[in-house]
């Protein structure tokens, strides 16, 4: 990686820092100089800036603010005040705005002139003299309509908008929902102050469930796979910890009934059986409601619901399980009370 990295050129810095996972962004600013990270900060968007920012030094934070124009600091500091889920940190400044009272003529002329056009353009905003937008025009409607015709006759007024402060999550629901591929953000004031592209709202989501998957698994962040064995280790650490703890209990619970154990040995061997389909019930469960959680399906109005239900799915599974383990148990011991212990144990588990 760092020999690759040391034949890049200079000026494309910026752009692969941009689109590299955190790890690797992180392990590749530590060989930069401030000179080099301010370089490849200085070839980014305003946007694309506060997208590395929380990796960069302090000191190269504070000194990149000092070399930027007064209108790139004020949009940088504005983007680099809203917290991580937010709208505000997702949006761009790369907008095309009109005025309602122009012709679909004017503002075909005025895309022309612009020469190249934002990515994720699929409309555009129509703003009064104090940029408070008041309708959006889609682009098929522009090239499709009567060039004579005014914007503010083709242009559509009942559109989806957010704010900076806008939860993410909820953001990206909305864009599934409507099949956005960009959409207005405002101020309080119903000013326009930016815009979210639907590739900003594809990596937010590919991001948290990469994110959801590690946590899962019990990482605390995602690992660079090339990183240092003490790195690796250290991340790892708080998870095992908790397994660990947990496992102490259960050794413990376990060794309160090692005279049971004794006289009867097919417990220890049945044991693990019960321990593992109910590890296994468990992650199904979770795995189904965590879905729910994050498409917005779970509501307190329905929550006593699936739990009850949850109780009958783990009734009906552990009575059938149960009493298939039982019978295989009363079939190699010979045993009609250890299948019977089999069945309840089976049941109750599950249903915890």
């Amino acid at each position: 990686r760092q020999l690759v990295w040391d034949l890049v050129k200079a000026e494309r810095d910026g752009e692969i820092l941009l689109e590299v996972s955190d790890s690797v962004r992180e392990s590749l600013i530590q060989t930069m100089d401030k000179a080099e990270l301010l370089a490849a900060a200085e070839s980014l968007d305003t946007d694309e800036i506060a997208d590395i920012a929380p990796d960069l030094p302090h000191d190269v934070i504070r000194e990149l603010l000092t070399t930027l124009d007064a209108q790139k600091r004020a949009l940088l500091q504005s983007a680099l005040a809203y917290p991580e889920d937010t709208v505000g940190a997702l949006m761009d400044f790369d907008m095309v705005t009109i005025r309602a009272d122009v012709t679909l003529e004017v503002a075909l002329r005025y895309l022309r002139r612009l020469g190249e056009l934002p990515d994720q353009l699929d409309k555009l905003f129509v703003v009064d003299r104090d940029d408070h937008i008041i309708g959006v025009l889609p682009l098929k409607r522009l090239l499709t309509t009567d060039p004579d015709a005014s914007v503010a006759a083709v242009m559509v007024e009942d559109f989806v908008k957010f704010h900076p402060e806008d939860e993410a999550h909820e953001a990206a629901q909305a864009f599934e929902r409507y099949d956005l591929v960009m959409a207005p953000v405002v101020d309080a004031g119903g000013r326009l102050i930016g815009r979210l592209t639907v590739d900003a709202v594809v990596d937010y989501i590919r991001e948290s469930a990469d994110a959801d998957m590690l946590s899962m698994a019990g990482l605390k962040e995602e690992e660079d796979l090339f990183s240092s064995v003490w790195r690796a280790g250290r991340n790892r650490w708080m998870w095992l910890a908790i397994n660990l703890g947990t496992a102490f209990i259960a050794s413990r619970v376990i060794g309160a009934f090692e005279g049971s154990i004794e006289k009867l040995a097919a417990l220890a061997a049945l044991m693990p059986i019960v321990a593992g389909i109910g590890g296994n019930s468990g992650n199904q469960t979770i795995t189904m409601i965590v879905r729910a959680v994050a498409l917005g399906q779970v509501t307190r109005e329905h929550g006593g619901k699936l739990i009850r239900k949850e109780l009958q799915v783990a009734l009906l599974n552990g009575v059938i399980w149960g009493g298939v383990m039982g019978l295989i148990a009363m079939m190699l011991y010979k045993d009609v009370m250890l299948g019977l212990v089999m069945i309840l144990a089976m049941t109750l588990n599950l249903l915890l």
